[in-house]
Order: C-alpha cells, then sequence, then structure tokens
C-alpha cells in the first residue's frame, strides 16, 4: 500500500479524476502536468491509495519511475505488474515489446492477491508517476494496449513536467495543475500547525507561486513568529538558494551581470535601464546566455524588438538577492536610483540601500505619498506611507505616517492589508486621524454602529482651524458612511463640508464630490444630481479617480432608467480596475453592473461578474457589497430553478451581513425574491413589510429606482387577500414615481395596482392599467419586468373569465422567461395556459395521468400542483385563484379518480 500525505487544495482535480475514471468508455491517456514540486505525485498518489481503499474497484496497477532505469528495456512494465503473478513475460532479461504487451494485458485481467480488485466489471487504472523518464519500451507498450485494446476501459494517468513531450502524436489528455490559492496555502501550513495571518495567506501563495514543495519547506525554514505578522519580506527556500547558486553565470560576465540587475530593478523597467545598471555592451548575447541558466525567462520572444527579460519568479528573485549579499545589494539600489524615471522608483531603491533612520528621506516619501493619494493611487501611496513610517525618526510623525499607511491601504479597498497592522494603530494614542481610520475599516466591514461611535469621537476631538486635512479627510468619511446608509441630504451635506474644508485637488475633497450626485438623487432631487455628475466629469477625466466618478454615474444612471448608459459607464469602471485605484470602487462596478444585466436579460453575464464580485470580496476583506452581489445570484438561480444555488447565496449573505441599509436591503430582497419564486407569498409579506417602517427614514428605499420592493410587497398582500393594505402601499409610492416621472418604477407600481384592481372586481381598471404599465416599459429594454407584467396581466384576465386574451398574454410572457432561462415561470405560464384549457384545445400535448381524461384543464393544474405537496393556500397563490376554488376543485378531483386523499392523488402521478 502507499503512503501520502494530505492532497491539500487539489478537490477539484480530484473529483475531475474520479469522474474521468467513472466516465471511462475505452482506453486512454491523460497527463497530469505542472511545474517541479506543484503536487503531481501527490496527486497521483492519492488517487491510488483511495482506489485501493474502496470495497470493490477495477485493475489498478502504479509505478514511480525512477532516473537511474530510464534506458532499462520494459523497466517500467516490471515495475506496474510485480504483484501480478500471472504476468511473467515481463521479467524477462531482454523482453520483447510483445512479451511487455501481454504482460501489462495478463495484470489489468488478473486480479492482485489479497486485493478488492474485479477485473472487468469496471475501469481499469494504470498510474505511472515521473513518465518523462520511463524507458522507451515501456512507453509503446502502454501505447498498444490503449490503441490494439481500447475495449478494455483502461484510463492510464501519467504524470509529467512537460506535457506529451514522450507521446508526441497520441492522443493524450492534459490536466495541468496549478499553484494553490491563498485558501489552499492555509491549510497546508494548518497540517504543519502553522495559522497564516490571512495577509500572510496572499503572500506565501503569491512568493511560491503556490508550488507545495516551496511553501513547505519555507514553513520549516522560517522562524514561526513570520508568519502571524504582516509586511516580513520572504526568503527564497534553502533548495532554491542551492539551485541558483548553481545555475549563477561567474562573475564579470555579462549574463551574471544582468541576472544581477533583473533582481534589483521593478519588472515594468524597460530593458536600457537594466542593460545600464548591469553595465554591458552585449544585451542580446546576456539574455541568450541568461536564458540559458533557465533562471530568466523573455515571455517567448523571438527578436531583439520583442525582448523584456525578467527573472522566472519571486523565488529566484529572492534567492539571487542573498547569492549577492547585503552590500552589494545596497549599492546596485543606489546605482538604480539614479538610473529609473519613476519618482516611486526612485524613492524606493534609495529606501532599499537605507538601513537606518533618515528624515529627509521619509519626508519625500510623505509627499510623493499625498500626490499619489490625490491621484487615487492608494496601493501605491500605502506602500510610501508605510516605507516612510519605518525611516521617520520623530514618535509622532512615524504614528501618524503609519496610520495614514493602513488609511491608504483601506482607501485601496485592501481590508485584510490594513487589518493585519490595525493592531499597532489601535495602540497607538487617540488621535482623529486614528479614529478615522479605525471608523474607515469599520464601514467596509459593515459596521454601522461601530463607525457612527468612531466618526463622531474624530469630529468631536480635531481641531478644524489646526487641522483642516484632517477634518476633511472626516468629513469625506461621513459622506461614505451615509452613503451605505443610504441617506441623502446627510451625504451631500458631509460633502459640502468636506468640500469647504480640503484642499483644492484634495483626495478627500474629489472622493467626496463624486458621491455627491447620489445624495441629490436621494434626497429628490434627480435633476440637480445629473447636473452634478456633469460637472464631475468635467474635472475628474483621467486616472484611478475617474474610476470613481465613472462608477457613481453609472450608479446614479441605473436609478434613473437610463440603462444604456449606466451599462456602459460600469463597464468602463471595471475595466478601469487595473489602473491602482480602488477595490471597493471596482465592487460597486461590478455589483450594479450585474444589476444591468439582470434587468435586460443579460443572465449569464451577470453571473459572471457576481463572481468576479465575490472573488474580490474575498481576496480584499470587503463586506459591503456581498448582500448586493448575492441579491442578484439568488435571484437569477431562483428564477432558473437551481434552487440549492439560490439557496446557497442566501446563506452566505447571512455569514456576512452587517447593520448598513446597503447590506440589509438586498438581503431582505433575494429572500424575497426566493419566496415568490416558490409562490410563498405569506413569507413575501413577512420579509419585507419591515421595509415599510425602514422607509421612513431611509430616503434612498422611498426613491423610485433601484430598490424594487414595492410592487413585491404589495403584490403578496393582494395575492393574500389583504386588498386595503395593498392599496395603502401603492398610493403613496405611485405619487413618488409619477412626480419623479420614473418609467420603470411606475410600471412596476402598475402591476401591482393592476392585480389589485383585478382581485377587487375592477377587469377593466386592471386592463388599463396592465397596458400604461406596459407601454411604461417599451424602449427600456427591461426584459425580466415585461415578462412580470405579461404574467401578472394574464393571470388576472384568466380569472375574470378572458380566456382567449388571458391565453395571449401569458403567452407574451412565456415567450420572455422562456428567453431569459427563467425555469421556473416557464413552467407557471404552461401551468396557466393548460388550467386555461385554450392551449390544449389547439393541439397541446401533455403526460396523462390515471383518470386523466376525465379531469378539466384546471382540475389538472391542481392535480400537479397538489401531487408536488403545496397546500391550497399555495396552489391558489399558484394559479391565482382562492383557496376555497381550490378546495372545490380538489372535491371533484377525488370523485373522478376515486382516491380519498392528498397522498393517494400524489401516487397517482408517481
Amino acid at each position: 500500500m502507499m503512503v501520502t500525505g494530505g492532497c491539500v487544495g487539489r478537490d477539484r482535480e480530484i473529483e475531475l479524476l474520479f469522474s474521468r475514471l467513472d466516465a471511462v468508455s475505452e482506453s486512454g491517456f491523460l497527463a497530469v502536468t505542472g511545474s517541479p514540486g506543484i503536487g503531481k505525485s501527490t496527486l497521483l498518489r492519492h488517487l491510488v491509495r483511495r482506489r485501493l481503499s474502496a470495497p470493490t474497484t477495477g485493475s489498478t496497477l502504479w509505478a514511480a519511475v525512477s532516473p537511474w532505469r530510464a534506458h532499462t528495456p520494459g523497466a517500467l512494465i516490471r515495475q506496474l505488474v510485480q504483484d501480478r503473478p500471472d504476468a511473467t513475460p515481463a521479467t524477462a532479461a531482454d523482453p520483447t515489446p510483445d512479451d511487455l504487451l501481454d504482460a501489462l494485458l495478463a495484470a489489468v485481467t488478473t486480479p492482485a492477491e489479497s486485493s478488492t480488485e474485479v477485473p472487468g466489471d469496471t475501469a481499469g487504472l494504470i498510474a505511472v508517476d515521473d513518465a518523462d523518464l520511463a524507458d522507451e519500451e515501456s512507453l509503446q507498450a502502454l501505447v498498444s494496449l490503449t490503441r490494439e485494446h481500447r475495449d478494455r476501459r483502461i484510463l492510464v494517468v501519467l504524470t509529467m513536467s512537460r506535457p506529451g513531450t514522450r507521446l508526441v502524436g497520441n492522443a493524450l489528455d492534459e490536466l495541468r495543475l496549478d499553484g494553490l490559492d491563498p485558501t489552499g496555502t492555509a491549510d497546508l501550513a494548518a497540517q504543519r500547525g502553522i495559522v497564516l495571518h490571512p495577509a500572510m495567506r496572499e503572500e506565501l501563495a503569491r512568493h511560491t507561486g503556490g508550488n507545495p514543495r516551496d511553501i513547505v519547506a519555507l514553513l520549516d525554514e522560517v522562524p514561526p513568529g513570520t508568519w502571524s505578522r504582516t509586511g516580513m519580506g520572504l526568503p527564497a527556500p534553502a533548495h532554491v538558494v542551492a539551485m541558483v547558486r548553481k545555475r549563477l553565470p561567474d562573475n564579470d560576465t555579462s549574463a551574471r551581470a544582468l541576472i544581477e540587475a533583473l533582481a534589483i530593478l521593478d519588472p515594468a523597467e524597460p530593458l536600457a535601464t537594466a542593460v545600464a545598471l548591469a553595465g554591458i555592451t552585449d544585451p542580446l548575447g546576456a539574455i541568450d546566455d541568461a536564458r540559458a541558466t533557465g533562471l530568466v525567462t523573455d515571455d517567448r520572444a523571438l527578436t531583439p524588438a520583442e525582448a523584456q527579460p525578467r527573472l522566472a519568479g519571486p523565488l529566484v528573485r529572492a534567492a539571487v538577492l542573498e547569492v549577492l549579499g547585503m552590500k552589494t545589494v545596497g549599492d546596485a539600489h543606489r546605482r538604480a536610483a539614479d538610473l529609473v524615471d519613476d519618482p516611486a522608483r526612485q524613492l524606493h531603491h534609495r529606501v532599499a540601500a537605507t538601513s537606518t533612520v533618515d528624515a529627509a528621506l521619509a519626508d519625500a516619501l510623505t509627499d510623493l505619498a499625498r500626490a499619489r493619494g490625490a491621484d487615487g493611487a492608494w496601493a501605491e501611496a500605502a506602500g510610501l506611507y508605510g516605507q516612510a513610517g519605518r525611516l521617520t525618526p520623530d514618535p509622532l510623525q512615524r504614528d501618524t505616517r503609519v496610520t495614514l499607511a493602513v488609511d491608504s491601504l483601506l482607501a485601496a479597498g485592501d481590508c485584510t492589508g490594513a487589518g493585519a497592522l490595525v493592531p499597532t494603530v489601535e495602540s497607538l494614542r487617540e488621535t482623529p486621524l486614528r479614529n478615522a481610520t479605525l471608523a474607515y475599516l469599520a464601514i467596509l466591514r459593515g459596521r454601522s454602529a461601530e463607525a457612527q461611535l468612531r466618526l463622531d469621537r474624530a469630529w468631536a476631538i480635531v481641531n478644524v482651524e489646526r487641522e483642516p486635512d484632517v477634518a476633511a479627510l472626516i468629513a469625506q468619511r461621513f459622506v461614505l458612511h451615509n452613503l451605505v446608509r443610504c441617506q441623502g441630504t446627510e451625504l451631500v451635506d458631509w460633502a459640502d463640508r468636506a468640500d469647504a474644508m480640503a484642499d483644492a485637488g484634495s483626495a478627500a475633497r474629489v472622493e467626496a464630490a463624486v458621491i455627491r450626485g447620489l445624495g441629490l438623487a436621494w434626497s429628490g432631487h434627480p435633476d440637480a444630481a445629473r447636473a452634478e455628475y456633469q460637472t464631475v466629469s468635467e474635472r475628474v477625466r483621467y486616472g484611478a479617480q475617474a474610476q470613481r466618478a465613472i462608477m457613481g454615474r453609472g450608479w446614479l444612471e441605473l436609478g434613473l432608467d437610463e440603462i444604456d448608459a449606466a451599462r456602459t459607464d460600469l463597464e468602463t469602471a471595471v475595466s478601469m480596475a487595473q489602473l491602482g485605484g480602488s477595490t471597493r470602487i471596482t465592487l460597486w462596478a461590478l455589483a450594479w453592473l450585474a444589476r444591468v444585466q439582470f434587468l435586460t436579460g443579460d443572465w449569464d453575464d451577470a453571473l459572471r461578474g457576481v463572481e468576479a464580485g465575490r472573488a474580490l470580496a474575498r481576496n480584499s476583506g470587503i463586506a459591503l457589497t456581498t448582500p448586493l452581489l448575492n441579491w442578484t445570484a439568488s435571484q437569477i438561480d431562483s428564477l432558473r430553478g437551481n434552487w440549492e444555488d439560490a439557496h446557497g447565496s442566501i446563506a452566505q449573505s447571512s455569514t456576512s451581513i452587517g447593520d448598513y441599509e446597503i447590506m440589509r436591503i438586498p438581503d431582505l430582497l433575494a429572500r424575497a425574491q426566493l419566496a415568490e419564486a416558490a409562490a410563498d407569498y405569506g413569507k413575501v409579506r413577512r420579509i419585507l413589510t419591515p421595509l415599510v417602517a425602514i422607509a421612513e427614514s431611509v430616503p434612498a428605499l422611498s426613491e423610485p429606482g433601484l430598490w424594487p420592493w414595492v410592487d413585491v410587497l404589495a403584490n403578496a398582500l393582494v395575492l393574500e387577500g389583504r386588498h386595503e393594505a395593498a392599496d395603502d402601499l401603492l398610493r403613496r409610492y405611485e405619487i413618488r414615481s409619477a412626480e419623479r416621472g420614473h418609467r420603470s418604477s411606475a410600471a412596476r407600481m402598475k402591476y401591482a395596482r393592476g392585480r389589485h384592481l383585478g382581485a377587487t372586481g375592477d377587469i377593466h381598471g386592471a386592463r388599463r392599467t396592465f397596458e400604461e404599465g406596459i407601454e411604461l416599459l417599451d424602449g427600456l429594454g427591461l426584459r425580466y419586468d415585461q415578462a412580470r407584467v405579461n404574467f401578472a396581466y394574464g393571470q388576472t384576465l384568466r380569472r375574470a373569465g378572458k380566456r382567449r386574451a388571458a391565453d395571449a398574454v401569458i403567452g407574451t410572457a412565456r415567450d420572455l422567461y422562456l428567453s431569459l432561462g427563467a425555469t421556473t415561470y416557464v413552467e407557471r405560464c404552461e401551468r396557466e395556459l393548460k388550467a386555461g384549457g385554450l392551449a390544449t384545445s389547439r393541439g397541446e400535448n401533455h403526460t396523462a395521468t390515471k383518470g386523466a381524461a376525465e379531469l378539466t384543464s384546471q382540475e389538472e393544474a391542481v392535480t400537479a400542483l397538489v401531487a408536488r405537496g403545496l397546500s391550497n393556500r399555495e396552489v391558489a397563490a399558484e394559479l391565482y385563484i382562492s383557496p376555497k376554488t381550490v378546495q372545490y376543485h380538489l372535491t371533484r378531483i377525488y370523485a373522478k379518480l376515486g382516491v380519498r386523499s392528498r397522498a393517494e392523488l400524489a401516487a397517482t402521478r408517481r
């Protein structure tokens, strides 16, 4: 039996391998590839181990090729068949190809002693580790087996560093192993009793490329205290240092000088800078020689014009620096500072060469950090502030710069990295800046009460006259706080304060301005909001700050029914993520773009955006947008009948839900959507009723546009027979939608009002109202809302006895839902059509059940729903009839089918 350690972070690959084994219909190859140390052998051992431990299994052969047997004919086959007594031909001193093939055939048809193998019942497995090193004769035998005996159903799984290098011309599927992600890295560390700080998970995974061998080596070699801290530079493992030391060219060679220069410079520096630092005269020859060492790559550049050599990963760079030594590295950084053009890189090289405090250098770093922050390049600003703090001799200045480094990380959207430094900030003396920074973290984590307390304290102790820049920063944090509280008036008030106190062009002033327009819209001034964003767009035209302005404008446009403009701006904001701005802004853009795509029916694109947003939220530690993303996902999944995924999205929101309105509202809407899709209108009412009270104090919730809750709640009230409550709710919001001239919101109100009028007997008023709703939606491209209005319209017509008209309208709804892939409502439309009788009369065929010929179309629809376990009230809501009518139909159904209970009725459907 093979002995193996845990196979960490490879659940997907393991599942794929076993699925492939289960699906084998004829013999073939599968190559598991990846760089050395990536875990190929561990994965293969895990596969074999699980296979051999199964109660019953197919034939299983395995071998690990030894380099010293690479040229011994038949060495691999001998390993594979060694525990098969009938596979003796392979033991011959000089086996022929036929001998080796016969040995393999005998082995795969003969169970090993004391095994659970049942050859022939399930697919066979031949597992070969390090197949690159196998002897040619054995590989030929394996190929012959798969070609000449396809009916044997054998999967040959090989691990190889380079796919197909020894099996060119053969059908060879490939499973490539990539590095472990941060979660897998943390799991691997946990196996060794080490708990990684969240920020260190990311850094260790990045530094090693997720290579398990290198991760384990560093976990063993680096002092344990390293893993609970952040900001620590990681070395290369000893085996990598030894490899680099061996491969480095001799001193005084151009290749050696080029490799050293590449280790010192930023990878983005042009080749000319590396050549100047290396002091070489033949750069192309140096590149060729450096590439030959395997320490340098140039992305397969074929011509000198394309050459941009770089070191083969962070570990190689760390190893080269270790080999060079401190003095050589310091001297090289000082020379590099005089060669590079970018001011930040110049300072970086000066910092790298400085081992003691340096007040002048710290001041230069701070000045540049402030400028980069004003441009919205917060990640870069954070690094500069952090370096300045290390070099600052004055304790008070040092504390301020450390706090600004954390604040900049938060502005960049790196809650994980900032969170690692929070204990340091909390240990500092209380200042307005310290409180504002800790409040910022609370906001991004969704903790409204904590943020309010810290912001109030910061504002209480700041001296506006002496520290106007800090006061402006606090005001800007109040702007963000009120944004996620969905408070319009307060947002505008604090934005105006920030504008009055901040310097022209400062980050606080710009970032308050790009949000102010949303506050105007939520205060009931949509035209002023449009004008505000027009002004802001003229002021902030480029760079990372422009992403904020464009995202905010797209957010506003979505709320104002300017759907095409919203899509364009939000897509632009997403594409600007690489400019080095804020992860938070990218998350907002992804979340609101997904809402646009949901409304327009681009659901697959919406789900892709949601997944991208979820991944970004996990990596950044920002919790604010998760419920908004999950609302879209759960809505699409419930409408498509993917109930498990829909419930999973809501459960995920529950674990991260904060007390900000921007989190609570989409969470409630997602839960209500799930209940509505399940036709549980009582649950819809219970979930959404709290929003009536919340809307009294949350202006953004009472303004039409972003949060479609009134029509959903009113519809549930109507279907529950609470007509007066539905009327009271609708009246206020119908007036608001009309005052704002908001078409989609007005159409949603007419959807619910049409339901109400139909339920109270005014079918003529209902028809007029539904038609007005459909007309309002014309040209907006909101396919989901169009389907929704048509479905309710058709149900109302059918209940009023207008079956032919109902059939046409519900048919339109069905076509719209079908184009969206909304199978939940496609099925409902088809039940409505069937219940109306007209669709069946036109020739639609339905599966017959016992006695089905005796049932009317309405009785058939009731039977189908009761057989699924729905209560009378749920059936009534589904078919838009009263519970008494359901019971009436059930009485007739029982008599016709000769059954006495719901259970017996359900049995007729099985």
